[in-house]
């Protein structure tokens, strides 16, 4: 038996004003988008704002249901949309930012395993890396690759 180590470098910004103009206006976007969620059951509002390489931005936000789980992710939301608008371009970058009383969270929260292995199979699909950037109130991580999100995924690779 031999052991591998799996590590992931990431870059944390602790204020805002560190990020690139650029970064901002997704963040913004995303703390918009997040405001219009449906979350009457969490309280929790997840925005999602996508940057394609054509230079458009498409905003998603989570969107719940009494018959959970059949809601679906800010993420999923927005990069579906994306995609099904835009099916050639490639993302350049996804943000995510979380409200929970009216006020963007603390610590930055991260996609959950369905929204990561989405990201995944979109960022194999484009060829190109997929950065993604989660916002808190003060801390920011940015993220070169959605494929740094979800070490030893199952992709397209493994069906042929």
């Amino acid at each position: 038996m031999k052991k591998k180590n799996l590590s992931v470098i990431v870059d944390v910004y602790e204020s805002r004003t560190e990020l690139s103009p650029e970064n901002n206006e997704l963040i913004e976007k995303a703390i918009n988008a997040g405001r219009n969620a449906y979350a009457p059951y969490s309280g929790f509002h997840v925005g999602a704002a996508v940057l394609l390489e054509n230079g458009e931005i498409i905003t998603g936000s989570n969107q719940e249901n009494a018959a959970y789980p059949s809601g679906l992710c800010a993420e999923r939301v927005a990069v579906f949309y994306a995609k099904a608008k835009y099916p050639e371009v490639a993302i350049r970058q996804l943000a995510v930012v979380a409200i929970k009383d009216g006020v963007v969270v603390e610590t930055p929260a991260s996609p959950c395993g369905a929204c990561r292995q989405v990201l995944i199979e979109y960022e194999d699909q484009q060829g190109s890396p997929l950065s993604v950037i989660l916002a808190g109130k003060e801390q920011t991580i940015v993220i070169p690759s959605s494929s740094d999100l979800l070490p030893l995924s199952f992709g397209s690779k493994e069906l042929e």
